[in-house]
């Protein structure tokens, strides 16, 4: 074996581990972000809001009482409905924000994460 290099090949994998550990504590840091981002999803000029986190939970619903008409429950549904994905358009915006930055990363460590 003459000629091997001892520290060569484990100094380079070493640092790619240290990469990818530390690209994982980035992602957990980044999803705990994502879990605390407060989204509002709206519909009917704010007549229905809908509150949730960039990971589309949904914590909360406000209804104004102008738009509860008994008699006509599928608009509010449709009030309701569109709210909930004016949340999710706005969820979707922001976690492809802050996670694509991990994707292309991720593939070029291998599949790592």
């Amino acid at each position: 074996m003459a000629g091997f290099n001892k520290g060569g090949m484990g100094g380079g994998m070493q640092n790619l581990m240290k990469q990818a550990q530390k690209m994982q504590e980035e992602m957990q840091e980044t999803e705990k972000l994502l879990d605390e981002w407060e989204i509002v999803g709206t519909a009917g000029g704010e007549a229905v809001v809908v509150y949730m986190n960039a990971k589309k939970i949904i914590d909360g619903i406000e209804i104004d009482k102008s738009v509860i008409d008994p008699e006509d429950e599928e608009m509010l549904e449709d009030l309701v409905m569109a709210a909930i994905l004016d949340g999710y358009k706005k969820a979707d915006a922001v976690y492809q924000e802050k996670m694509s930055r991990f994707a292309g990363a991720a593939g070029g460590m291998g599949g790592l994460f």
